[in-house]
C-alpha cells in the first residue's frame, strides 16, 4: 500500500515549519524530510530527517548540478521511498523558494506510484509579510533565497504560484488585521483553494491527487481565474473581449496595467499572430508574455481528441462564431484599483471597427513590440 505524501510549500520558513510540526504532532508515525537549499550554488544540499520529537538524520548531499530539480530526483525521491515503509504520512518540508508543481508532478509518477501517494499540496504564509512580499520587485538573489545558481526568478512571482497551486493554504502568524488582510487577499488570488489556520489543518492521507487537474487550474487556456470582486480596499477586475488586441497599443499600455495592479493573469491573442494563445502573467511589476501554443481554432478539428477534456470543455465555453476560441480574457487585482479605467484603457487597445474589418492581411503589417520576446518563447 502507498504511503501519502504532503507537500508543505512557502517563502515562510516560520509559517512553513510550523505547519510541519502540527502535521508531525497531529499524525503519529510521520515523517518530514527537508532539503536546505541555502549552499545549493556549490553543489550542496543540507538534508534533515525528523519525526514530532527529533532530528532523526542529516547528511549533506552532493549533486552533479545545483539546481532543485537534481535534487528531486537524485535525493527527494529515493529519501521518499527508502522511508515509505516504515512512516503512517511523508511530509516533503520544500525550502522557500521550491514551487510545489515541480515537485509534486515529479510524486505523482508511475515510476514511484506504488510506494508513494501525493495527498495533498499546502503553501505556508505568514499572514504579516505575505501582503507585503507580494509587492516586492526583488528577484530571489537579491532577497538571500535562490534555489539554484543564478535564480532568475522574482520573489513575488514564486509567491504568488505557490498561492495558486497548491490544494490549501496555511495562514500563521501576524496580529488580528493581519490575518484579516491575508484573508481577504488570499479570497481574491485563490478564490477557490480553502485558508486554513493552524489549529485546523485539512485532512493530508486521503486519496492521491492528480498532478494533471492541479495543472489545469493555472495553465493558462484552462485556468480557473478569479471573478469580479471587492474585499474592503482590494479589487478584483476582468476584462473579456472578443476583438483583437492592437500589439503597439497595448504594449503602450503595459506599463500602466501592471504597475497599477498587485497580481494580473489570463489569456489573451494580437492581430499579428490570431493563431497563438497568449499568455499574461504579472506580478509586482514584473510582467511575462509567453505563446502558450494554438487556439484550438487554429487546429484541425482531428487534432481536438489530442487535447486534455478540460483544454476542450474550456474552448467550448469561450466558443463565439467567427472567433472560435479566441478571446481576451484577463484579471487584475489591486489595492483602490478602478475597474471603469482599467476597462477603458484595455478597450482602446483593441483594434477599431474599421481596423478589424480590414482583416487578418492587413493585421501582418502592424508594428509588433512583442515580436522578440514571442519568437523566443513561442511553443509548438
Amino acid at each position: 500500500m502507498s504511503t501519502p505524501v504532503v507537500l508543505v510549500a512557502g517563502l515562510h520558513a516560520t509559517a512553513r515549519t510550523a505547519t510541519v510540526e502540527r502535521l508531525l504532532a497531529a499524525h503519529p508515525g510521520s515523517l518530514a524530510v527537508h532539503h536546505d537549499l541555502s549552499e545549493v550554488s556549490r553543489g550542496r544540499v543540507r538534508r534533515t530527517v525528523r519525526d514530532a520529537t527529533r532530528v532523526l538524520d542529516t547528511a549533506d548531499v552532493q549533486l552533479a548540478h545545483g539546481c532543485v530539480t537534481c535534487t528531486v530526483r537524485e535525493d527527494l525521491l529515493p529519501r521518499l521511498v527508502l522511508l515509505a515503509p516504515g512512516a503512517a504520512l511523508l511530509i516533503a518540508d520544500l525550502w522557500d523558494s521550491v514551487e510545489p508543481r515541480s515537485v509534486a508532478e515529479a510524486i505523482d509518477h508511475d515510476d514511484v506510484r506504488d510506494s508513494l501517494r501525493l495527498s495533498a499540496v499546502l503553501t505556508a504564509l505568514d499572514a504579516e509579510a505575505m501582503p507585503d512580499d507580494l509587492t516586492r520587485g526583488d528577484r530571489l538573489t537579491e532577497a538571500g533565497r535562490p534555489a539554484s545558481d543564478g535564480d532568475p526568478r522574482y520573489l513575488a512571482e514564486v509567491l504568488a504560484r505557490q498561492i495558486e497551486y497548491p490544494t490549501g493554504l496555511v495562514l500563521h502568524g501576524g496580529d488580528q488585521d493581519d490575518r484579516h488582510l491575508s484573508g481577504a487577499i488570499l479570497t481574491h488570488l485563490a478564490p477557490l483553494t480553502p485558508a486554513h489556520a493552524l489549529d485546523s489543518l485539512p485532512d493530508v492521507t486521503g486519496p492521491g491527487l492528480c498532478t494533471a487537474e492541479l495543472a489545469e487550474r493555472v495553465d493558462p487556456a484552462t485556468a480557473q481565474l478569479p471573478c469580479d470582486a471587492r474585499t474592503d480596499e482590494i479589487v478584483t477586475t476582468v476584462w473579456r473581449s472578443r476583438r483583437p488586441l492592437h500589439p503597439a497599443r497595448l504594449f503602450e499600455a503595459v506599463d500602466e496595467l501592471v504597475t497599477e495592479s498587485v497580481r494580473s493573469r489570463g489569456r489573451f491573442w494580437l492581430a499579428t499572430r490570431p493563431d497563438r494563445l497568449l499568455a499574461w502573467d504579472a506580478v509586482a511589476g514584473v510582467i511575462s508574455v509567453e505563446d502558450a501554443g494554438p487556439w484550438l481554432a487554429a487546429l484541425p478539428e482531428a487534432a481536438w481528441d489530442l487535447v486534455s477534456p478540460a483544454r476542450r470543455m474550456a474552448a467550448a465555453l469561450d466558443w463565439e462564431a467567427g472567433h472560435g476560441d479566441r478571446v481576451q480574457h484577463l484579471v487584475f487585482t489591486g489595492p483602490d484599483l478602478d475597474p471603469a479605467r482599467f476597462h477603458a484603457l484595455l478597450d482602446s487597445c483593441l483594434l477599431t471597427e474599421a481596423e478589424e474589418h480590414a482583416g487578418p492581411d492587413a493585421w501582418t503589417g502592424y508594428d509588433d513590440p512583442f515580436a522578440p520576446i514571442l519568437g523566443i518563447k513561442e511553443n509548438a
